[in-house]
């Protein structure tokens, strides 16, 4: 489909034209929509990650991002808006890594990171809740990590931070000085990426600026 964009003014008492929904408990998500000029509400998805497979990471991130916001969109509390269900997953050698179960996992994954590079797979669905249309479509950023020592591997574990993201790592975050560089939307690394958000929202017919609060 060839993205369209209609960029129309907010309404006249200068809210946005529509209700913008993120079907994530995600804050740095959140904080991404916030600082890009966005007043999205939040409506947990409530699905069971686990539960949802696919053949490749990337296809995983973006089955798992479908899937939130259609069960988000399909709530009454979110009649009328524009619904945004984001998951990611770290591609290593082929090997979807989501959020470690605990710390031993996170110590693991780390020092198997550790001098290496590996692909940031975020998936992005759009959910228009009036029109029943949705697109999505999946991100993709290399992630260069540099090669912390052990007992900063420790450090940084304990601190319980990696066991809330995905990859165990964030760019936002303690383990920054860890990441010695990337190759493309830094936003994606952190939980979404605002470019590709208005690409899908283009495809809707919807302008990103009639969404700024």
């Amino acid at each position: 489909m060839t993205d369209q964009l209609n960029d129309q003014p907010a309404g006249r008492d200068g809210r946005p034209s529509r209700r913008l929904v993120l079907a994530s408990q995600s804050p740095a998500r959140l904080g991404l929509l916030r600082q890009a000029g966005f007043a999205p509400e939040v409506i947990v998805s409530g699905v069971d990650e686990d539960a949802v497979t696919a053949p490749t990471p990337a296809e995983l991130a973006l089955a798992l991002a479908e899937a939130k916001a259609s069960v988000v969109a399909a709530r009454p509390e979110a009649s009328g808006a524009l619904v945004v269900g984001c998951d990611s997953v770290l591609d290593l050698d082929g090997e979807p890594l989501g959020k470690p179960a605990d710390a031993a996992e996170a110590t693991a994954r780390w020092k198997a990171m550790r001098g290496r590079a590996g692909v940031l797979q975020t998936g992005h669905c759009v959910y228009d809740t009036t029109t029943g249309r949705y697109a999505s479509g999946t991100a993709s950023t290399v992630v260069r990590f540099g090669e912390p020592t052990d007992e900063e591997i420790a450090a940084y574990v304990a601190t319980g931070e990696p066991l809330h993201v995905a990859g165990a790592f964030t760019l936002d975050g303690r383990s920054a000085p860890f990441v010695e560089g990337i190759e493309g939307d830094h936003g994606n690394v952190i939980g979404l990426s605002l470019p590709l958000l208005r690409r899908l929202l283009g495809k809707l017919d919807v302008g990103v600026t009639e969404l700024w609060a």
